[in-house]
């Protein structure tokens, strides 16, 4: 099986600009290709995390990634599927949040020897001449034209700023940059960026008459059609100080059935052909056989072997006993919010993440949905003791421990 095929039958490809080209080019090993990472937090994300695993799939049937690191872009804010403008960071800020992703995908990509490469679109962006770029590169694009795409289209209502609009120019110049200094024949991304992709495509054509290529890929969405990677404390993230392996194990190991099989198909390395095999008989008990599969996979991917075996002894321990541990995710009350070494059952919710508002806490207690060690907490205006430290478990699958400070 080829690489185009598996990409294909893993559910992965979504938009391509020629997809003979693109077949004979990744299968041979031939690619020169570049993903873009936008540094708007000092962590990568679960958002990201189908893009590195693509990366690692192109390189182990040695092509050649290059990681581009938007030291420039992210001064400006990608609008694709925005509703609103991006927060504006500070240099230094975006500068801190590239040192981060330079360590966190090294543990994806082998950038030992050449066989990969880190690029910082700061480099040759804060440079820029703006006259220059108004000439050389602005009389590339048809207002008319980008008006039409979807990522601007959203924001038409809203208002769309001219800062952002800028920023197909920008993604543009970056593939034309790396296509004349690196040879980059190629762009991949996930499927909201193909107006971007195409404009780098086009650039390369206008000012060069050259042919580059862009692929996406299908975006990380759930049966509802929500984009996955996000809990009630917000996004599931790659750090381990910011998302604990235990946490991450547990965000996989509770998908939905629905969804179970596509995130083994487009996320992890297990062979295709044991996932087909396995969706055939996806009943009963088969569901959590795979969830487990799916959530220890990729906790060893993101955290190590070592890491995911904890996670998947102390959630199974958990699981079946809900007992301590000191894998289990916790959260500590400084005293000086306990009254008399107590605190309020919704404050409590909410302070451990497992409720975004007192409102919802409310809902989820008032309904039966909380329990604090083994016994259900029916009363919304209830306190909890933490003299000792209590094991909260919101619904059948989610534990956490809350300790006095």
């Amino acid at each position: 099986m080829t690489l185009f095929e598996e990409l294909k039958r893993r559910g992965l490809l979504a938009q391509l600009t020629d997809e003979e080209e693109i077949k004979e080019l990744i299968n041979a090993g031939k690619a020169t290709f570049y993903i873009g990472f936008d540094p708007t937090a000092d962590s990568l994300h679960v958002g990201h995390f189908m893009a590195l695993c693509l990366m690692k799939r192109l390189q182990m049937a040695g092509n050649k990634p290059i990681a581009l690191l938007g030291g420039g872009t992210g001064m400006i804010g990608d609008p694709s599927g925005k509703t609103d403008m991006r927060k504006m960071l500070t240099p230094e800020t975006i500068q801190h949040n590239v040192e981060c992703f330079k360590k966190q995908m090294s543990r994806f990509i082998d950038f030992s020897d050449g066989k990969a490469l880190v690029v910082n679109n700061a480099d040759w962006l804060l440079d820029l001449n703006y006259i220059d770029v108004l000439r050389e590169v602005g009389a590339c694009f048809s207002v008319n034209k980008m008006l039409t795409f979807e990522c601007y289209k959203q924001r038409m209502e809203r208002g769309l700023t001219f800062l952002e609009f800028n920023y197909m120019i920008m993604q543009s110049y970056d593939f034309y940059k790396l296509f004349t200094d690196y040879g980059c024949n190629m762009q991949f991304g996930g499927d909201d960026q193909w107006a971007n992709m195409l404009g780098g495509t086009e650039l390369i054509r206008k000012k060069l008459g050259k042919d580059a290529y862009a692929m996406t890929i299908t975006l990380l969405l759930n049966s509802e059609g929500k984009k996955m990677g996000k809990t009630e404390k917000g996004a599931v993230w790659l750090d381990p100080e910011k998302t604990s392996p235990y946490e991450f194990y547990q965000y996989w190991r509770n998908v939905a059935d629905a969804d179970v099989i596509k995130c083994l198909k487009m996320l992890t390395f297990v062979p295709i052909e044991e996932i087909e095999k396995m969706e055939k008989h996806m009943e009963g008990a088969e569901y959590n056989k795979a969830k487990e599969l799916l959530a220890y996979e990729l906790t060893k991917l993101v955290h190590g072997e070592e890491e995911a075996n904890k996670a998947d002894t102390a959630a199974k321990a958990i699981f079946a006993g809900g007992g301590d541990s000191a894998d289990m995710p916790s959260t500590a009350i400084p005293a000086a919010e306990l009254d008399d070494g107590k605190i309020g059952i919704l404050t409590l919710l909410v302070k451990c993440g497992l409720c975004a508002s007192n409102g919802e806490a409310r809902r989820l207690v008032t309904q039966n949905g909380i329990s604090v060690n083994d016994e259900k907490f029916t009363d919304p205006k209830g306190l909890v003791d933490l003299s000792e430290p209590v094991i909260i478990k919101k619904g059948k699958k989610i534990f956490h421990k809350a300790i006095a400070e």
